[in-house]
């Protein structure tokens, strides 16, 4: 139950969120942009009444989250929640053949986000979808990518919520160290891409 001084922020989103957090452990939020982001906004704000909630899951896509959206969204009643969710969503169409078509992508998100604007009084903030061009085969995925980074930041405007270009980011901090030292698999993030994405969402968080 909220009380008048709780504020509430929950992480949403697949392995770059989840980061090895312990499921048996609800205050456990994982190795990952996550700790880092709430470790940001407490080390700012000591006053503040501040709790944190990851629920990333790895390998999970949209259509993952729709699935739990009730439980592990809804049900918790954030007052902040934040979602990067897409990596997936592009990577099964190389690795298994399987797409999500960007139409299904940004129907699936939209219904998230219809339902916190429904059913909860939370801030939005979503986060850009991104890939490293680690490789030539990696660059090819800019084709899948880019529909569904645009979708992301459509839905911020439609919605109203906080947006953060991480692909942008991350490929203006690659033209000096290149992509690896961001994520070596061009995926994943690296402790400096963790990093990267913290500083930048600890500066939403704050203004919550």
């Amino acid at each position: 139950m909220q009380t008048s001084n709780r504020w509430l922020h929950v992480f949403q989103g697949d392995s770059i969120t989840d980061w090895g957090r312990a499921r048996t452990a609800p205050e456990n939020l994982g190795g990952g942009y996550a700790c880092l982001a709430a470790a940001g906004v407490q080390y700012r704000q000591p006053g503040r009444a501040a709790e944190f909630i990851n629920r990333g899951i790895s390998g999970n896509r949209v259509v993952d989250l729709e699935a739990r959206w009730t439980e592990d969204c809804i049900a918790l009643q954030p007052d902040s929640l934040s979602i990067l969710i897409g990596a997936n969503d592009v990577w099964r169409r190389y690795d298994r053949q399987d797409p999500t078509s960007v139409e299904a992508y940004e129907a699936g998100y939209r219904r998230l986000l219809d339902r916190v604007r429904g059913e909860t009084k939370a801030r939005l903030t979503l986060l850009e979808p991104f890939v490293l061009y680690i490789n030539a085969e990696r660059a090819t995925w800019a084709e899948d990518l880019d529909p569904k980074r645009a979708a992301v930041r459509r839905l911020a405007a439609d919605y109203g919520a906080g947006f953060i270009p991480l692909h942008d980011l991350f490929q203006a901090q690659a033209k000096t160290t290149g992509p690896a030292y961001w994520a070596a698999d061009g995926v994943h993030p690296t402790m400096a891409g963790h990093a990267l994405i913290a500083d930048v969402l600890v500066k939403h968080l704050l203004q919550a």
